[in-house]
């Protein structure tokens, strides 16, 4: 049962300690996706994320309103590109960070994650390209967040 102490106490972390929520993030699985042509890749992960995230920070707004606490960051992970890249032929998977700033932008979050490769226990030709793919992929990307897990 919530009694009157909790509800000031929460209050006040609200208006005085300014608590947020930092972050909501919708995990997106693209390991359904294939193609030999990154471009054709490109296009299903669009495809894919805005299909599923078209809601997210509507949803994310809605929360702020009822609960009156606002949430700084409304976010999307993927599924490692490395992996979904591999199944292209491509050396570059630029086209993909590509599409998912894209779908970024379109879903209207903050950013995107999963430019990323685990290598932790070794590398995939994938996890090689995508590794090379990074400056540029970040250099023409404004809301793709890249990784590379090394341990």
């Amino acid at each position: 049962m919530i009694n009157t102490k909790d509800i000031l106490e929460t209050i006040k972390m609200i208006e005085e300690e300014h608590l947020d929520i930092r972050t909501i993030t919708m995990g997106i699985s693209l390991r359904d996706l294939a193609a030999d042509d990154i471009n054709v890749l490109a296009d299903k992960i669009y495809d894919k994320v805005t299909r599923r995230a078209e809601k997210l920070v509507a949803t994310g707004e809605q929360i702020e309103r009822e609960l009156g606490i606002p949430i700084i960051n409304k976010r999307i992970s993927v599924t490692p590109i490395a992996m979904v890249g591999a199944t292209s032929s491509a050396n570059s998977y630029v086209p993909l960070a590509k599409a998912l700033d894209r779908a970024a932008d379109t879903t209207g979050v903050n950013f995107v994650g999963g430019f990323s490769a685990l290598v932790q226990k070794g590398f995939a030709k994938g996890d090689e390209i995508l590794i090379n793919s990074i400056p540029e992929a970040m250099a023409e990307t404004n809301l793709v967040c890249s990784s590379v897990n090394v341990a």
